[in-house]
């Protein structure tokens, strides 16, 4: 008989960068878009097995295109489990005129939000909102955009990409206001963003810097889970873990998805294809 304390607290999916797209591979760069619908099939078989949560896709479903998503979200509808996004800087690889029309039709009532389970509260952030290529034509928010990348390449910085982005003030303060509130009601933290903030890498938020610090200054901020970055990457600032999960949409055959188990004093991912299983201790 298995007791209470012999299971973890939680159990969630994660996926990230399905890119998916009706479009040959870019062998360069070995990704292979239309294959993602089979890869996410495959993904979603292992999760309906599994006693989860919930499972959130981290950014880029698509890879361009609007009407990509009437190709891959129906593939989500077998999903057992409560599903969550959030949107990544290829989900507005589309026409303009339904640049405002994204959010909406993954089914986001806002592009950023929290939600708590077991007394942990998921922040899912809206890295896009401050973009070159989110806001419509005009907005200032792509004045704001071109500024702060002016701004990062004058100064050097390995992420002065037009491919990135940042949230603005009014999210920043939002998520701010988010960790405190979680600290009062003694919740532990995992924020969730598209972008990644460390460690340093030319795929990282523009606002990576002040991403770190307000993190890191919470003891029950855990972790801060991302996509974008293909490759992947992982390291940890005072016992906040910040882990950048791999892109199921590289490589032919090779798939790349996780679950997460958390338990009390440590979250456990385990990583499938490609994905690194590894476990990640929780500072009390």
């Amino acid at each position: 008989m298995t007791s209470s304390s012999d299971l973890p607290i939680l159990r969630f999916g994660v996926v990230a960068d399905p890119q998916y797209a009706a479009r040959e591979p870019h062998v360069g760069m070995d990704r292979h878009y239309a294959g993602s619908l089979a890869k996410l099939s495959e993904a979603i078989d292992v999760f309906n097995g599994e006693d989860l949560s919930f499972v959130i896709t981290l950014g880029d479903i698509i890879d361009r295109d609007f009407e990509s998503f009437d190709d891959i979200l129906p593939i989500y509808d077998s999903l057992k489990h409560e599903n969550f996004f959030l949107l990544g800087n290829h989900d507005f690889s589309v026409a303009d005129d339904r640049l405002a029309d994204v959010a909406s039709r993954v089914g986001l009532v806002s592009p950023y939000y929290s939600f708590v389970r077991q007394d942990w509260r998921f922040i899912i952030l809206d890295g896009n909102e401050v973009s070159t290529f989110a806001p419509a034509p005009g907005h200032p928010r792509r004045d704001t955009a071109a500024r702060r990348l002016d701004e990062l390449r004058a100064a050097g910085a390995i992420n002065a990409q037009d491919w990135n982005a940042m949230p603005s003030e009014e999210q920043f303060a939002w998520l701010s206001n988010q960790l405190a509130d979680a600290d009062a009601a003694g919740e532990r933290i995992i924020v969730m963003n598209h972008y990644p903030v460390y460690p340093p890498n030319e795929h990282d938020s523009w606002d990576r810097e002040r991403m770190i610090t307000l993190l890191t200054a919470h003891r029950h901020v855990a972790a801060y889970f991302s996509g974008h970055n293909h490759a992947g990457n992982f390291g940890t600032i005072r016992g906040c873990h910040f882990l950048n999960f791999q892109g199921m949409v590289d490589t032919e055959t090779e798939n790349a998805f996780a679950i997460v188990e958390i338990w009390n004093d440590r979250m456990q991912v385990r990583g499938f294809g490609r994905e690194d299983s590894r476990t990640l201790s929780l500072r009390r």
